[in-house]
């Protein structure tokens, strides 16, 4: 039989649900996840037209006048998105190297074939390399645009930096590089990593949004000529990371390097080539973003530790694609900090095992227009923005006002 007391609190937790209903009893509500809040400011659109503007300067291949335009437009962009302390890294570089186009690979035994960095390549593969052909451009248009080839001389690198609140000494680095080469438009090598790292320093940059540590948004050249614009940085930045300058201001021109993460061709995952050399026209279902270190490198468990760092967000951020890691990381600017901090790449597909064997074939062709993609490749950037958005968030110590 109930006691007298228990009947009494029944009878009174009764009427509260009568009175009060559900929400009486309700706890108070959580607050907002911050990086939610700004992973749902990246927008497609928004995406697509930042690449749609870079690619108004042709294939900007570096040392050329269409080149540099594009740098100014992508500092102006950076300065209309509140990330106004922008400025340049001048290095001098020569005569372009001769390109090679190479033939699709025949392993006619059973023995492992290993491509750049260390990846074993499996499949059908095609022919890669760069388009010098300007004939193959069919638009009059933009092959009298991308004509004019590279001359020696003065070539710069451009970024921004959001200073962090707590700890502006310290920084992560989030960079692409600029430059692209092949007689096309240059949308995807390299307009969508480009245009992601601009889409970050928006959302970075915007009012009320606040970062314990420092965040840099790094737009390189001279990429396709052997990683010269991100080589120059590390070499002329590399020494004054950490140092108060001038003493006593709060001020680091060069913040100590936390962390580097580098993005390069992010939209086309259609799968690997067929036995008679075709692709599947559309994205594959199973596509996903491409995280990758280098094994061989001083930093490897670092890098490994970012690389997982970055999947844990796109697990938990991400809308649509998922990631994978790899162990290889090769043939992009990070190389040129991976013995020096935590570094990783993030791309469409793994870059020896599977652009080295041709899944891309708009890579460094007349083909890599902004039409030759849609919505679903143009996606798949979009959630390799989110997941670095979302980690590099977590990672700088974000909140939002």
């Amino acid at each position: 039989m109930m006691s007298k007391t228990r009947r009494t609190l029944s009878l009174l937790f009764l009427c509260g649900l009568v009175i009060g209903g559900p929400a009486a009893l309700a706890q108070p509500a959580a607050p907002p996840d911050p990086v939610r809040t700004l992973v749902q400011r990246l927008d497609l659109e928004k995406y697509k037209a930042t690449i749609k503007g870079l690619t108004r300067f042709g294939d900007r291949r570096q040392g050329t006048a269409r080149n540099r335009a594009a740098l100014d437009w992508i500092e102006a962009q950076l300065k209309s998105y509140g990330c106004t302390n922008t400025a340049r890294v001048a290095y001098e570089y020569g005569a372009e190297p001769e390109h090679r186009v190479a033939p699709a690979a025949v392993n006619a035994s059973d023995a492992p074939h290993y491509n750049v960095g260390g990846a074993r390549a499996r499949g059908f593969s095609r022919p890669t390399g760069v388009n010098t052909d300007p004939g193959l451009q069919p638009d009059e248009k933009l092959r009298a645009l991308d004509l004019p080839p590279a001359v020696p001389g003065k070539r710069e690198d451009v970024y921004c930096t959001k200073i962090g609140a707590t700890h502006p000494g310290e920084m992560y680095i989030v960079a692409a590089h600029m430059d692209g080469i092949g007689f096309g438009e240059a949308a995807n090598d390299n307009g969508s990593g480009t245009a992601l790292v601009m889409e970050l320093a928006r959302i970075f940059s915007a009012p009320g949004v606040q970062t314990d540590r420092s965040i840099r948004f790094v737009l390189w050249n001279n990429e396709e000529t052997g990683l010269n614009g991100a080589a120059a940085y590390v070499a002329q930045r590399g020494p004054l990371q950490g140092v108060e300058s001038p003493p006593g201001s709060g001020r680091y021109p060069e913040p100590k390097w936390l962390g580097m993460i580098q993005h390069d061709m992010m939209l086309f995952d259609h799968g690997m080539p067929r036995a008679d050399g075709s692709l599947s026209p559309v994205q594959r279902p199973e596509a996903d973003v491409n995280i990758e270190f280098q094994v061989q490198s001083k930093f490897a468990e670092q890098s490994k530790a970012l690389a997982f760092t970055l999947e844990d967000a796109n697990e938990k951020y991400a809308t649509d694609y998922p990631a994978a890691i790899g162990s290889h990381m090769t043939n992009t600017d990070s190389h040129e900090f991976q013995d020096a901090v935590a570094s990783v790449s993030l791309r469409e597909n793994e870059r020896g095992a599977q652009v080295g064997n041709g899944w891309d074939p708009q890579w460094h062709q007349p083909t890599d227009l902004y039409a030759t993609y849609d919505d679903k490749d143009f996606r798949l950037g979009l959630n390799a923005a989110q997941t670095t958005l979302s980690a590099v968030a977590r990672l700088a110590g974000t909140t939002v006002k």
